[in-house]
This record gives C-alpha cells, sequence and structure tokens, in this order.
C-alpha cells in the first residue's frame, strides 16, 4: 500500500453525532475498503492502493486544539482509525497521545483489533468510548462486502479485552444489510461484550454513488433478485422493511445490563 500526503485540510472537524463537536479521521482513505462505506463517494483516496495522511499532523492539530476546552473527540468517522497502514503509520497513536496530554477523552469506531495496542493511552483518559462496527452474523457473508476488514472473532476478542480493562464498550450493527444481517443473532454475539449497541440501517443516497454501485456488484453476484429489493429499500427509509425491523427490535429484550439504541 502507498501512503502518501492529503490535501491540506482542517485535521479538526466538526461532528454532527450527539454528544461530540469535533471529530478526528487521522487517515483519508481505509483499507479495508468496505463497499457500503459513505465515505468512498468523496473520498480522495479510496484505499485499494494508495492511503493519505496529514503532513505535521501532531503539529497542526496541537495548534487546532488551542483554546478547545477537553471533551471527548470522535475518532474513525470517515477511515478507520487502526486499518492496516497503522501499523507503521502510528498516525491514531500519535492523535491519542496528544489528546490524553491535553486531558481530552475520546470515542472510538474501529474493525480493528489493533485497538488494544493504545490501552495504556485509554487509561489515562476519563472515560475513554470504544465501540467496534458489525454488519454480518457469519464470515462467509462478511466477506463479500467487507473482504478486508479483520473477521467478527477478531473485533468481540477486542472488545473484550477492552472491557476487562474497565473500559466501556459499544457494538455498532451498521449497515443493516436487508435479507442478510440477522440483527438479533449479532445483537447475542456482541452483547456479552458490550454496554450498548447501536442497530442504523443501510443508507443509500444516489445510484451514481460509488457505495451503491460497489454494493450492486455483490449483489448481482449473489443474487440478482436482490439488487431489486434494494434498489428499493436502501433508498427509502419509509420502506416497509425497515418499519417492520425496527417494531421487531422494540419489542427485543436486550441482555441484562446492555442497552439497545434503534436508529433504523
Amino acid at each position: 500500500m502507498e501512503v502518501g500526503f492529503c490535501t491540506p485540510r482542517s485535521i479538526l472537524q466538526p461532528c454532527e453525532l450527539e454528544g461530540h463537536a469535533y471529530q478526528v479521521d487521522a487517515y483519508v482513505g481505509c483499507e479495508h475498503n468496505c463497499c457500503y462505506c459513505y465515505a468512498v463517494n468523496d473520498a480522495e483516496s479510496n484505499g485499494t492502493k494508495r492511503i493519505l495522511i496529514h503532513d505535521e499532523i501532531v503539529r497542526r492539530l496541537a495548534e487546532e486544539l488551542e483554546g478547545v476546552p477537553p471533551q471527548s473527540i470522535y475518532i474513525g468517522m470517515n477511515s478507520d482509525p487502526y486499518q492496516p497502514a497503522e501499523t507503521a503509520q502510528r498516525q491514531t497513536r500519535a492523535v491519542l497521545e496528544l489528546l490524553a496530554e491535553r486531558t481530552f477523552t475520546v470515542c472510538v469506531l474501529t474493525k480493528s483489533p489493533q485497538i488494544t495496542r493504545d490501552l495504556d493511552l485509554f487509561s489515562k483518559m476519563d472515560d475513554p468510548y470504544l465501540g467496534f462496527s458489525i454488519a454480518f452474523q457469519n464470515e462467509d457473508e462478511r466477506r463479500l462486502f467487507e473482504e478486508c476488514a479483520p473477521p467478527n472473532a477478531k473485533r468481540l476478542s477486542a472488545l473484550a479485552t477492552l472491557r476487562a480493562a474497565g473500559i466501556r464498550t459499544y457494538a455498532l450493527i451498521c449497515p443493516v444489510m436487508p435479507y442478510i444481517s440477522d440483527v438479533e443473532a449479532i445483537i447475542e454475539l456482541a452483547a456479552p461484550h458490550v454496554d450498548h449497541i447501536y442497530v442504523y440501517r443501510l443508507r443509500m443516497e444516489a445510484e451514481t454513488d460509488a457505495n451503491w454501485q460497489n454494493v450492486k456488484r455483490v449483489l448481482d453476484r449473489l443474487d440478482p433478485a436482490l439488487t431489486a429489493r434494494y434498489r428499493r429499500i436502501a433508498f427509502d427509509k419509509n420502506d416497509p422493511y425497515w418499519r417492520d425491523l425496527s417494531d421487531r427490535l422494540h419489542t427485543l429484550r436486550p441482555p441484562s445490563g446492555v442497552k439497545l439504541s434503534i436508529e433504523v
């Protein structure tokens, strides 16, 4: 994988997630290259051959943090902070070191067990919140849509390690892939290792978008009949499929101590 510098931009970005004013992506592009990912629609690098990093990320982020009071920073919105490049590039590690030094904390989303490497930094932060996205209940289907991402077993093992270290953890069932994702089964897999499970539907904006074209190619190979169903369901949040799923999940009683948030 070739590594280059991205075009100049602010490293500290506004965040639209509830409870977070700011987010940081240490990488531009993602080697996991999940076919459904919305980030591929606008990415400067799609992660198949080239990953981009910020030049002088620590110096620049330090300047951007001046005057910002310590708070939770979201990490992992548009690229996985622990994608394979992190092993050598250590951009996420550098960001965490700076944030810990300045008494910030983080909410992190990843698919990689490499997150456990940074337990020493998370232990210095006030109540970090660390999570994994899991969209499939078995490996055969997972590999069709996210071939380059780590398997579920490694994600669940990492969640167990984080939780054993006393860190709050969560699972993000996202995206729910209609007629493929078994949401109840995924909840059962994740529940022993997390405090909170969030469920989000597959969202597509336009058929010309790269992520729809990527998903369509997989569906056409898997079962062409699914393509027609997805063309209806993925673009319409009011489709009966989502209403039925929401109704079913709202009657589900999650395991004791696990909070379930349904956003479908």
